[in-house]
């Protein structure tokens, strides 16, 4: 099933759930690609979509917008990941709901992450609807500061270094931050480690939980860190180190929805 969200997002059922047609699940996780705001890797779509399955949370997938030639994307795309995680929270409320992204994809979720409060963007009445039960982020765009990804900014807000520093997430973190699972690699040459890192620490700052793991070596976008999406070509290799980062979120969001609970 496809749903459509604002402007041309679109929200997907993940294909080939056969397998777990009859799966009682434990809440939803909504996944969104990275591509640097120009394109949405497949390879960090349906792949992730199989593997929480496996660890029996419900996978969607946003395909938010990106952009095209001359065109900025402003709050576009995390207007779509609100959007949504209020649709997917409408018809299992009951249930959490958890926000994962990759790279520029980990962008749009922390932006929602940090950003679900700000008037400016969302209305009051809608902030608690929108708000994910925790975030997901594998090596994300973070700081549009000395360690940006450039080019994720100037795709979100053109040439213009002080509207590109609105979307440094760092700066936006606050004590109503949702908990986060972040995994980097430590020589990620893309995105720099240091985008996670200062994530972290205004995360340590305001006392939100999270669990974080630096992995020492690996490309930046090795996904599952898998056979099933090594690219060797460019350096993306299987790497059973990295792979077992999704063992570890599982048992995180497990840990994260019995907290939700009490």
């Amino acid at each position: 099933m496809r749903y459509g969200v604002t402007g041309n997002g679109i929200l997907e059922e993940a294909e080939g759930m056969e397998a777990f047609r009859n799966q009682d699940w434990k809440g939803s996780v909504i996944i969104c690609p990275g591509g640097g705001y120009q394109w949405l890797s497949p390879r960090e779509g349906e792949p992730v979509a199989k593997a929480f399955a496996a660890l029996g949370w419900k996978p969607w997938i946003l395909y938010y917008s990106v952009a095209g030639p001359e065109e900025v994307l402003g709050t576009e795309p995390v207007k779509q990941a609100a959007e949504a995680v209020k649709m997917v929270r409408m018809w299992e409320p009951e249930k959490p709901v958890f926000l994962c992204g990759f790279s520029a994809g980990g962008h749009v979720a922390a932006s929602l992450g940090v950003l679900w409060n700000e008037p400016e963007i969302f209305s009051k009445d809608q902030a608690e609807s929108i708000r994910p039960d925790g975030l997901i982020l594998g090596y994300p765009v973070i700081s549009a500061g000395e360690w940006a990804h450039r080019g994720s900014f100037e795709m979100l807000a053109g040439d213009d270094l002080e509207k590109q520093q609105f979307f440094s997430l760092e700066n936006h973190v606050d004590q109503e931050t949702p908990p986060v699972f972040l995994w980097h690699t430590a020589e990620d040459p893309t995105v720099p480690v240091e985008n996670s890192l200062l994530f972290v620490k205004q995360l340590s700052k305001y006392k939100i939980p999270f669990e974080y793991h630096v992995y020492p070596f690996g490309e930046h976008g090795l996904s599952l860190a898998t056979d099933e999406v090594a690219e060797p070509d460019k350096e993306r290799f299987a790497d059973s180190h990295v792979a077992g980062w999704i063992k570890l979120c599982g048992e995180w969001m497990d840990e994260m929805a019995a907290g939700r609970k009490k």
